[in-house]
């Protein structure tokens, strides 16, 4: 692992898993409802989020989907890495105060084209909230840079 750049290509294999909790609190809701331009009613006004079958406010799914970014960016594989593509499936909503934390999983290396292939969930407690999978293109300490 390179301290400043996370795991190289070289230091992946298949199986190698990181995570990274965060609490979605209060202002990371309007903050993103902010930054995104996303002001659902079903995140922001608790009188209209009673209404709907969520009984109450849930956090805007990309924001808890974030926390995926965060543990790729962060943990595995690091600092260095660059998001190629990322689908998900959202499977239960995430509510103000709860911990999401999410957990990458090296499913597949590809150390010609320097890309790993992650399994991506996010859980609140035991309950899977989403499921996913991302492909990001890491570091190497070959100093090649591949076309994306």
């Amino acid at each position: 692992m390179n301290a400043l750049q996370g795991h190289d290509i070289e230091d992946l294999s298949v199986g190698m898993s990181a995570t990274f909790s965060k609490t979605i609190t209060e202002a990371d809701i309007v903050l993103f409802a902010g930054v995104s331009g996303d002001n659902n009613a079903v995140h922001i006004n608790a009188e209209f989020a009673a209404t709907t079958p969520f009984k109450g406010r849930i956090a805007h799914g990309m924001l808890s989907a974030s926390v995926i970014s965060a543990a790729i960016a962060n943990k595995l594989p690091g600092p260095g890495t660059v998001y190629l593509s990322q689908s998900l499936q959202f499977r239960a909503p995430v509510r103000p105060g709860d911990t999401v934390r999410a957990v990458v999983t090296v499913t597949e290396v590809l150390h010609g084209k320097r890309r790993a292939r992650l399994s991506t969930q996010c859980r609140v407690g035991e309950l899977l909230v989403i499921d996913g999978e991302a492909l990001v293109m890491t570091t190497a300490r070959a100093t090649p840079t591949p076309a994306p």
